[in-house]
């Protein structure tokens, strides 16, 4: 499962280096990116109120890291309109706990109103295999434009 896993992960590197030479990868391409490394839906993770980090996927999704090793692929129900240009998210939990069908993602604009985009799907993420891919799209994209 591990070796299919990588690769996937480098094979898909070797369909996005084409964009990556010219623009930034794509949201949805980073979707994919990130979908083929997530594991099946879970219920539920554990949160204590921080984020380390967070990487929108378009206005349907979001990657959310809770520990520097641990991150989640949040589906949300429809768009989230503000979800790619916010420069806060926060994320609602109960009892410590970060529910699908239950909690939402707040995404915060200046100038707009907080809108709670309700969580769909949870899935863990690979977030060794992804950061490798990240890595090596970063340098292929370096090398391409020199």
């Amino acid at each position: 499962m591990k070796t299919s896993t990588h690769w996937l992960a480098a094979s898909l590197a070797m369909l996005l280096l084409p964009g990556c030479a010219t623009s930034r990868v794509s949201d949805a391409d980073k979707l994919a990116l990130y979908e083929a490394n997530a594991g099946a839906p879970v219920g539920s993770f554990s949160f204590f109120g921080s984020i380390n980090g967070w990487t929108p996927l378009g206005d349907e999704a979001i990657a959310v890291w809770t520990k520097p090793r641990e991150a989640y692929l949040l589906q949300l129900y429809g768009p989230c309109r503000d979800l790619p240009f916010s420069q806060v998210i926060s994320v609602t939990s109960q009892m410590n706990r970060v529910s699908a069908g239950f909690d939402k993602v707040m995404a915060r604009s200046t100038g707009s109103i907080d809108i709670p985009c309700r969580i769909k799907q949870i899935r863990p993420l690979d977030v060794k295999t992804i950061r490798q891919a990240e890595k090596t799209l970063r340098a292929q994209s370096e090398a391409a434009g020199t």
